[in-house]
């Protein structure tokens, strides 16, 4: 009997399993690793020894571990270390935040930020290379807006890139320009890249602390998986390093960034590669920009940019390379996972995908859209019958309080739609864009359950019957966002031989008034049966 004792029990719980023939229960037992029982308190008792360790749940909650399908992990860590311009307020605030930071670095060393939103500021204006200059003189300065797709840099950044009037645009980017032809200091997309590539490479002492702070952060927050996009072998190697140390409290599943495409192929990684607390998923592709940045392409113009009326955002990738670089995915056996925000952005994908299959028919490949911000039901039609699936993030349904008049009133239905998703039949699964938006499922959940209805968000009167129930957005991060990962056999319900991961709740997400669920702290997070985080 000695062999059946668990290595942890938890008890007197209320267990949401995720699992539908066992919707709820008590009590679960775990054994390296594993889940070996799910159910009551009483009957969980027959696997108690000597040495296991038992918990107490005196009525909490419990779920499957959270999966955040969209993150930007390293990067997230390094952000982390930087300027937090989230909830700056206006221009001279974050001045001031700048200004700080020179006085604490030396003369010359490059200054990093991110989070701003110009939508938030009282000035209502892009930051330029002058508000920066007067802060940082001797300093590069590189500051990204929030979504990530457009940055601020001083002057001294511009002359280390080398970037004057006379500097072409990038294919793909866009350098602002004022009514002289002079830089701005506003870069947008791929011209983001001539400064980015210019700052000094982290030491691996640096970057081993930016996965470390990435992972713990997560686990503070109930995750137990998260996938990885845009990931680049140095970071795959940083990742693999951290787990031989026996650092990685978190099952990372990667989708390596396009750039790096031949490599992955010359490799013959195919899907799977790795374990099942680091693994090789598949390659990510960028279409489009953002909506907060106006990059991201639309069918039709953006209906608040009265000095640019024809401005439908920007490709990022011209359609024929889109194609070739999705046939040499799909052909190779790896899943597609490509950034589409806008509709015009996303119809390509579809296009793109339809051709491969047609070349090369294959079931159950998965292949993603990242976002799917705006989207029609044809569009979700077209997905549904070529088995794509969507991995969204919830929560810029409230931080992008801007996006109705940012595309008027008639395509307000489309924004998304998260409940038409589900209706029509098209998986998808939640996540966090982290560090674009804060790593917080339970604000995630908060948000696909209410749209902003509480927060008088515009968006909220014109989609009411996008809002998702409770238990539907909890599967969006469990068991149908390890659906996108191909892992819904190991992980994402509370089910007897799958993965012991599991997060402890301070309230059940489907029994309290929905405007209280953003208030549902984390208390532990378990990962493979290992106790990783708790406020017990």
């Amino acid at each position: 009997m000695v062999g059946l004792y668990a290595d942890l029990v938890v008890l007197n719980g209320n267990v949401i399993t995720m699992d539908d023939e066992n919707p709820r229960a008590e009590a679960i037992a775990v054994k390296d690793g594993k889940i070996i029982f799910v159910g009551s308190s009483r009957e969980v008792r027959e696997f108690i020894g000597d040495a296991t360790r038992v918990i107490d749940l005196k009525g909490r909650t419990v779920v499957p571990g959270f999966i955040d399908t969209h993150i930007h992990l390293i990067g997230f860590g390094f952000s982390l270390m930087w300027i937090d311009l989230r909830d700056v307020a206006s221009i001279g605030e974050l001045k001031e935040k700048v200004r700080k930071r020179v006085e604490e670095v030396s003369e010359g060393k490059w200054i990093l930020g991110r989070g701003w939103d110009q939508e938030k500021f009282a000035e209502r204006r892009y930051p330029n290379k002058w508000d920066l200059d007067e802060v940082a003189p001797n300093n590069p300065v590189i500051l990204r807006r929030v979504c990530g797709h457009i940055c601020v840099v001083n002057s001294k950044a511009l002359e280390i890139a080398n970037i004057t009037k006379d500097t072409p645009d990038p294919d793909g980017g866009k350098i602002d320009r004022n009514e002289t032809g002079e830089p701005t200091g506003i870069l947008r997309e791929r011209a983001m890249s001539l400064v980015w590539e210019k700052i000094p490479p982290p030491t691996l002492e640096e970057s081993l602390r930016a996965a470390e702070l990435a992972c713990r952060e997560a686990t503070k927050h109930g995750i137990t998986t998260v996938h990885f996009v845009s990931a680049t072998p140095e970071e795959f190697k940083l990742l693999q390093l951290l787990k031989q140390m026996g650092k990685l409290k978190l099952r990372v599943c990667l989708y390596i960034g396009g750039k790096v495409l031949d490599h992955v192929l010359n490799l013959g990684v195919l899907r799977g590669f790795g374990d099942e607390f680091l693994k090789i998923n598949g390659i990510k592709l960028l279409v489009d920009g953002s909506l907060g940045a106006r990059t991201a392409a639309l069918r039709e113009p953006y209906a608040d940019d009265p000095k640019n009326p024809n401005n439908r955002g920007i490709l990022v990738m011209p359609y024929d390379e889109l194609k070739n670089l999705v046939e040499k995915v799909h052909s190779a056996g790896l899943q597609l996972a490509i950034h589409g925000i806008g509709d015009r952005a996303i119809e390509l994908i579809i296009n793109a995908v339809e051709e491969a299959l047609n070349k090369n028919p294959r079931t159950n490949h998965r292949h993603r859209i990242e976002h799917a911000s705006i989207i029609d039901l044809d569009l979700i039609r077209r997905m549904k019958k070529i088995g794509m699936v969507a991995a969204v993030q919830p929560r810029f349904i409230i931080s992008d309080f801007w996006a109705v008049d940012r595309l008027g009133e008639s395509r307000a239905n489309w924004i998304y739609p998260l409940k038409t998703f589900m209706k029509e039949g098209v998986p998808i699964g939640g996540g966090s864009d982290c560090p674009v938006d804060p790593l917080d499922p339970i604000y995630q959940i908060y948000s696909a359950v209410t749209r902003g209805k509480y927060e008088n968000i515009k968006l909220y009167s014109y989609t009411p019957e996008e809002c998702l129930t409770p238990m539907e957005a909890l599967k969006i991060f469990t068991i149908d966002a390890a659906y996108l990962g191909f892992e819904e056999n190991l992980k994402g319900s509370i089910v007897v031989g799958k993965l012991a991961d599991l997060t402890v709740l301070s309230d059940d997400i489907t029994s309290v008034p929905e405007e209280d669920i953003k208030n549902i702290r984390v208390l532990a997070t378990i990962v493979n049966g290992e106790i990783v985080f708790s406020e017990l």
